[in-house]
């Protein structure tokens, strides 16, 4: 294959803005912030959950607080009733029995008291523990949404670098002969590089220095013919830094 060494010059311009676009689609699609969101996400899992098993635990110290709050109020009721009829007069038979009633409910109310008084010291112990876990939950999202608009801005400033490195990418192929540019995409989607300089004796794009028989076939050919690159499998671009 021919091609203008100014064309095949151009090509090191593509591969130049090609792999500038490569590292950006990685940026991209690995942002640096992306394995400690990763790391917070699984901390809120275990910070949420903590505070839905200490608001159950709320939950069901509010409901035995309540519980035994009715059960008070239905003995005191009952109380009620009884001194009620034991001061309207009954005969001694009743009124012993009513007696003997409301020292069981007094003792009762007293029992239910405590348990009272014991369950509500428990509530605010766990009603603080839920606080202190929302609190932990709510930094760590706070954090999270912090690293996430950092990453989401610096996403933003590499699209629109990627963005006009495709512009500029689609300009600089649009004017490459199609045969040249065909094979060169062919040989960048096989190999990972397109074209290459040769800088010396080494090809640029692998780093490996060509041998004195390779130099030499290099060396033999015409400045306008399409050169493949032995080591990389790419287009071997000659300038005058390969001294040939």
């Amino acid at each position: 294959m021919k091609a203008t060494p100014n064309d095949q010059h151009r090509l090191l311009e593509l591969q130049q803005l090609d792999s500038a676009i490569t590292r950006a689609k990685r940026s991209i699609a690995n942002p640096p912030q992306a394995q400690q969101l990763k790391g917070y996400d699984d901390e809120l899992v275990e910070l949420d959950r903590a505070v839905l098993d200490k608001l159950g635990a709320v939950d069901d110290l509010v409901a035995n607080v309540k519980r035994v709050a009715d059960d008070t109020r239905l003995v005191q009721e009952r109380r009620v009733r009884d001194q009620a009829r034991l001061d309207q007069g009954a005969d001694a038979k009743t009124a012993q029995a009513l007696q003997q009633e409301i020292e069981t409910l007094d003792r009762r109310a007293s029992e239910l008291e405590d348990q009272q008084l014991e369950l509500m010291e428990q509530q605010e112990q766990a009603e603080a523990e839920l606080e202190t876990a929302r609190e932990a939950s709510e930094t760590m999202r706070g954090n999270r949404d912090e690293l996430a608009a950092e990453r989401d801005t610096e996403l933003a400033s590499v699209q629109e670098e990627l963005d006009r490195l495709e512009s500029e990418r689609q300009g600089l192929a649009a004017g490459l002969p199609g045969e040249l540019l065909a094979l060169y995409e062919k040989q960048r989607e096989r190999y990972g590089f397109g074209a290459t300089l040769l800088q010396g004796r080494v090809s640029v794009a692998g780093g490996v220095e060509l041998t004195a028989t390779e130099l030499a076939e290099v060396a033999r050919a015409e400045s306008d013919d399409v050169v493949m690159c032995p080591a990389s499998n790419a287009i071997l671009v000659r300038t005058s830094e390969s001294g040939l």
